[in-house]
């Protein structure tokens, strides 16, 4: 049984003073077969499969492995592979300051719907028409990762947005940015908020007041969005922390309810079981039996 969820960073992974890793994935997994195992990373995370089954875990949450799916990852969230048969296709880890020397707007990459940290925006099927495209694209990164030309590090970053725009394109016509730029704009400064103050600030009224708006608004705009309320959205973010820190056995439940501000250890094993349906022992014992 592990005591502490391992957090990789690219140095880990490739044993370099590096911002980039780009491979196939085949050889990649070869490479690192510990990664079947729950884990973090530090960096940006992303894998277009092209050959496998099987299934995935991104933050506790099972999908589905299969042909033409790209997925995309945050840093810090916890994930497991449990494939099945043989898996290939491409991936791409890059550090947080990666483009922020690239980018006037720092915060670029937040605003792409699928980095956002919410799995079901995150693990897109590309459609029969683009995965050519998406196929070529991740050869030329290869391509210019291997070969090192001259400034090859910003064509590789301007490669990867193309990419990035290619799948963002995919979200924003489909569906749920049938919303105002303004509403879309605010949903994601709210989870922003949220991620920035979750152990702090639990209720709703405080939040729309940090964004200029009224309680009503926010809540309307969670449920048209995102099918739940904003109180949801806010102890959704609270328990799935809960989640990662039970990962890690040297902590005890008191302190991990310490940890998030909770006033006493059965107030947050009432608030867990309400979210998650389990109490924390019983969450933390079927996790690390399945590990």
């Amino acid at each position: 049984m592990k005591a502490v969820i391992p957090m990789y960073d690219i140095c880990s992974l490739t044993q370099r003073q590096d911002d980039l890793l780009i491979s196939r994935f085949a050889p990649y997994l070869k490479s690192h077969r510990n990664l079947h195992l729950a884990h973090k990373h530090s960096f940006y995370h992303l894998v277009f499969f092209t050959k496998g089954g099987g299934s995935q875990t991104i933050d506790f949450q099972q999908v589905p492995v299969k042909p033409n799916q790209i997925y995309f990852m945050i840093p810090g969230q916890v994930h497991n592979w449990a494939f099945k048969g043989e898996v290939d296709g491409y991936i791409i880890n890059f550090s947080v300051p990666f483009f922020q020397s690239f980018l006037l707007k720092a915060n670029y990459l937040e605003e792409l719907p699928f980095f956002t940290g919410i799995i079901n925006d995150a693990v897109i099927d590309v459609p029969a028409e683009l995965q050519d495209r998406v196929i070529n694209i991740f050869e030329e990164l290869i391509r210019e990762s291997e070969e090192q030309k001259p400034m090859a590090g910003d064509m590789i970053r301007s490669i990867m947005l193309q990419l990035f725009i290619s799948i963002a394109r995919l979200g924003l016509n489909n569906s749920n940015i049938a919303i105002t730029p303004y509403n879309y704009t605010l949903l994601r400064n709210f989870q922003k908020l949220i991620e920035k103050n979750y152990t702090t600030i639990r209720l709703p009224k405080q939040y729309a007041e940090l964004l200029y708006i009224t309680p009503n608004h926010l809540n309307a705009l969670c449920n048209d969005v995102l099918g739940i309320s904003a109180g949801e959205v806010i102890r959704n973010r609270i328990a799935l922390e809960a989640k990662r820190l039970l990962i890690n056995n040297d902590l005890t439940v008191l302190e991990i309810a310490n940890q998030l501000n909770f006033t006493d250890n059965s107030y947050f094993t009432k608030f867990f079981k309400k979210q998650v349906g389990v109490t924390p022992e019983e969450f933390r014992k079927t996790t690390n039996n399945h590990e």
